[in-house]
């Protein structure tokens, strides 16, 4: 009997020890994030930055440091004046661009009446009058060019000066959003000159020249109807950049086009995939980019033919299990990307351009992920109801057992365009998830980039038709294995994934016993009503919900809409809602969840005022983290 009880007390500590050998939220929020700043110009440094969270004060502290690119260990820097050339700077070095707020018009009601300076109220006559998480305040940013004096900034020229559009764009614009021209004479910009209700309506993004000298600005994509961004010269002075065709569709696919002196060429129109992101080859005959193929993000290469006077032509360089989700700067023949995986946040490495070789450059998260037992993670293929092969990445907990069984999630990925490949997140984290036993199912569904053209556009305007089966078909199909207990299947997901939640919470014929949805669409009327960039819905609803003679539109409404379905909701769920989410509005949430609790069926709301379609800060995270895992226990 002692013996017994001794053997069963060793076999709970060993578990006990598995159990602190995993990923928990607490880990997930001590792990730095790493960012590159750039190569020194002589090509024997990385400088990169290290952003660690302070749980505690609710902010994150950043450090930099630099890694020789021949190896050896990193060393921490005090900043990196000098060692990186300022990119705002002119070339020549007589200039520099600051991205300034300035005020264009009135909003406020102390704007119109300065005798009401304690008024609170906007006033607004055009839609745009929010933007994914802040109201419009008459503020907008532009581009100033100051001179230098021995290095100082002399007075500023305002680039736009009193125009009512934006550069860098927001909400997510950037230094990637102008650039100089090599000779210094011109800022290439990017800028949608819409305003009001037209700018809610359009894509139509375009790329201008401004001419310091003359003060002239040029539409370099006069015509060209989509998305045109991310303006690159290479070192012999050709501009490329990245652009859509179709206005309104901010999911067509991205192409890199070139202008070699009057000559605008797509290097990629011909290639059955959609871009990333790019940079230049150091001598200019080739462009490197990454894109998604097949649930991963792999670095390609293409051409420039106005060098190479050949037809564009398009080659993977690197294969494997992992995205490869941005590059750095090439250094002979490597270059310097970023790369991660479901199982480790972002690092820095060297690519051979020759064999595809990754060299790991900085490895600040090793000394944690050394110590975990991580998740084993397949890649399977199912055969789909219309006979097309999909791919459904499986995650298992650590130390999987196949004889054991599991409680499983069908993860359900948002866009509904964006892809499902080997990312690293800090909210949705499959090794998390996995760690506290549950076996993630994380379809490639119609929709997604990285499987041609035609699988990525099926969804607009088909929200829920065959997407729905490929949902279930992926569930259905891991199901089968023995391994998962198929009493105890979950479905979650945020955005379309947490409107693809509501809308199998109607349809799932009893699968699933509980649900979570996040920032997910309830009511697609109201959400046309109330969501900020109308483009959107316009072009993947079909258009509004009055126009009753547009008979793609009135599919959408009548048979893709959640909350038609709620009568045969039965099944606990739980949902998630950022207070500043202008793109997903509250609405959703509060009407899903005033549905199910009318309904009876178990249901909480969870509301972060502070957050808008994410949860950025850190102490936030940990509660949804935290109420993710308490409700799956309670339901599941």
């Amino acid at each position: 009997m002692k013996k017994a009880f001794f053997l069963l007390a060793a076999a709970i500590l060993f578990y006990q020890g598995q159990a602190q050998n995993v990923m928990t939220p607490e880990r997930l929020w001590q792990l730095g994030r790493v960012s590159a700043v750039g190569l020194t110009p002589d090509g024997q440094q990385l400088i990169y930055s290290v952003s660690i969270p302070d749980v505690r004060e609710n902010t994150s502290q950043v450090k930099t440091y630099s890694v020789p690119l021949a190896g050896g260990p990193a060393r921490e820097l005090a900043g990196t004046g000098g060692l990186i050339r300022e990119r705002n700077l002119s070339p020549d070095g007589k200039y520099r661009i600051v991205a300034t707020e300035v005020k264009v018009q009135k909003v406020y009601g102390k704007d119109f009446y300065p005798e009401l300076e304690k008024s609170n109220v906007q006033i607004y006559e055009s839609l745009s009058y929010r933007h994914w998480d802040q109201w419009e305040d008459g503020a907008f940013s532009h581009l100033f060019i100051h001179p230098l004096v021995n290095g100082q900034s002399g007075a500023g020229k305002d680039i736009m000066e009193g125009e009512p559009f934006e550069c860098p764009q927001k909400p997510f614009g950037g230094e990637e959003d102008y650039t100089w021209s090599p000779d210094s004479k011109a800022v290439v910009y990017v800028a949608k000159k819409k305003a009001g209700t037209d700018y809610t309506l359009s894509t139509n993004s375009d790329i201008y020249s401004f001419e310091v000298g003359t003060g002239k600005t040029t539409n370099l994509t006069e015509g060209m109807a989509g998305y045109d961004t991310h303006p690159v010269y290479s070192e012999q002075g050709t501009l490329a950049w990245l652009s859509m065709k179709r206005d309104g569709y901010e999911s067509d696919k991205n192409d890199i086009v070139v202008k070699n002196g009057a000559t605008v060429t797509n290097l990629t129109s011909r290639w059955d995939g959609t871009v990333n992101s790019f940079t230049w080859s150091q001598d200019g005959r080739k462009i490197f980019f990454t894109a998604p193929v097949d649930g991963t993000i792999q670095l390609y290469e293409v051409d420039n033919p106005g060098l190479t006077k050949k037809l564009p032509v398009v080659k993977q360089l690197t294969n494997g299990d992992f995205d490869v989700t941005g590059i750095v700067g090439q250094v002979v023949n490597e270059l310097v990307v970023s790369r991660t995986d479901m199982n480790h946040a972002t690092e820095l490495f060297k690519v051979d351009l020759s064999s595809g070789k990754f060299t790991q450059l900085t490895s600040v998260n090793n000394g944690v992920y050394n110590n975990l037992t991580l998740s084993k993670i397949e890649k399977r293929y199912v055969k789909t109801t219309d006979g097309k092969q999909m791919l459904v990445w499986v995650i298992y907990p650590p130390g999987f057992d196949p004889s054991r069984k599991y409680p499983t999630l069908l993860y359900c990925q948002g866009g509904p365009q964006s892809s499902l490949t080997q990312f690293y997140s800090f909210r949705w984290n499959f090794q998390l998830i996995a760690a506290n036993g549950y076996i993630v199912v994380a379809p490639a569904r119609r929709g997604m980039p990285g499987f041609g053209v035609a699988w990525n556009e099926q969804i607009s305007k088909d929200w829920a038709g065959q997407v729905m089966d490929d949902y279930l078909t992926a569930i259905d199909e891991v199901s089968k294995e023995s391994f998962v207990d198929r009493s105890r299947l979950g479905c979650v997901g945020a955005s379309y994934g947490g409107y693809s939640v509501f809308y199998l919470a109607g349809i799932h014929n009893n699968r699933f016993r509980t649900f979570i949805s996040h920032d997910g669409v309830f009511n697609l009327k109201s959400m046309y009503g109330t969501t900020e960039e109308l483009w959107f819905v316009n072009w993947d609803m079909g258009g509004p919900y009055w126009e009753k003679e547009n008979a793609k539109a009135q599919k959408t409404y009548q048979q893709f809409d959640p909350s038609a379905f709620v009568d045969k909701w039965n099944t606990p769920i739980m949902i998630v809602q950022g207070g500043r989410d202008f793109r997903v509005p509250i609405g959703q949430a509060l009407e899903a969840f005033q549905a199910a609790q009318l309904r009876g069926i178990k249901s909480k709301l969870l509301y972060f005022p502070e957050e808008n379609h994410w949860v950025l800060k850190a102490q936030n995270a940990l509660v949804w983290q935290k109420e993710f895992f308490k409700w799956l226990e309670e339901t599941l």
